[in-house]
């Protein structure tokens, strides 16, 4: 028998309204938002901060696979099958033989591309699964101010065609880092990839406009958007509305109220 109940899947996240477009995904989750809270705050550190982190995209991988990821149908006999011939699961799953790749931009992104990476190992084909390492860092001029984003290492697969390709990384600041990222995968490796998907904790306005500036098909998945720098009259607007004028970076393109430098909270070292 088929089964109609799960012959589809309409899952979509829960989001808050926004005027950023389609690709953006601002989600509505009062537990994550709740748990975001205490990682940011200064009295939180480790291993509390690492744990929360671990958490946190733990959940956001969660929502991001079923949305995004492919379906197929699937037909398991369940235990009771011994006794009952039609105690067969007839619907849908994840397709375990998406091929997927999630990106590691080191510091703050290792920690988060692992849980991502475990997660969806549970849920595809292993084989089909990678994980690759980046290796960089912000570039500044002699204001402080960020001008790009500098590599200095990278273990990366050759291959990306039909890949699936997710890049968890917890503050999208300036997107500097994910604008040289994305592009890469883009341009520089074997295939194309089937999509592009960004996991931030936290972004701004400034994230934002960058990053589909230069890759409008992008998708992006966050916790929270941070604008604390916006005038009160532009704060009481739907995020969006005055891009524009919304600003969540001060002039050391460090999130306001965001956490901080996260790759320094999770790893202990302040270089």
């Amino acid at each position: 028998m088929v089964e109609i109940a799960y012959a589809e899947s309409r899952y979509r996240a829960p989001e808050i309204p926004h005027r950023y477009g389609p690709a953006v995904h601002l989600l509505d989750d009062a537990l994550a938002w709740s748990l975001l809270a205490r990682a940011c705050s200064p009295e939180t550190t480790q291993p509390d901060v690492g744990r929360l982190v671990r958490t946190l995209y733990e959940m956001l991988a969660r929502t991001v696979l079923a949305a995004e990821m492919p379906r197929a149908r699937v037909d398991v006999p369940t235990r009771m099958v011994s006794s009952h011939p039609e105690a067969v699961y007839r619907g849908l799953a994840l397709a375990r033989t998406t091929k997927a790749v999630t990106v590691g931009i080191a510091r703050a992104g290792t920690m988060p591309s692992q849980a991502v990476y475990d997660l969806m190992n549970e849920v595809l084909d292993p084989a089909l699964v990678r994980q690759d390492h980046l290796f960089m860092s912000r570039q500044t001029n002699e204001k402080g101010e960020v001008i790009g984003a500098t590599w200095h290492d990278a273990k990366i697969g050759r291959d990306v065609e039909d890949r699936y390709v997710l890049f968890p990384d917890p503050m999208g600041a300036t997107g500097s880092s994910m604008v040289s990222a994305v592009t890469y995968y883009t341009t520089a490796l074997v295939g194309k990839p089937a999509k592009c998907i960004a996991m931030h904790l936290i972004v701004t306005p400034e994230y934002l406009r960058h990053v589909h500036q230069h890759h409008p098909d992008l998708v992006v998945y966050a916790l929270r958007l941070d604008r604390g720098l916006s005038s009160e009259r532009v704060m009481r607007t739907e995020p969006g509305t005055h891009w524009d004028e919304e600003r969540g970076l001060n002039d050391k393109q460090y999130i306001v109220p965001g956490a901080g430098g996260v790759g320094e909270i999770l790893n202990n070292a302040w270089v």
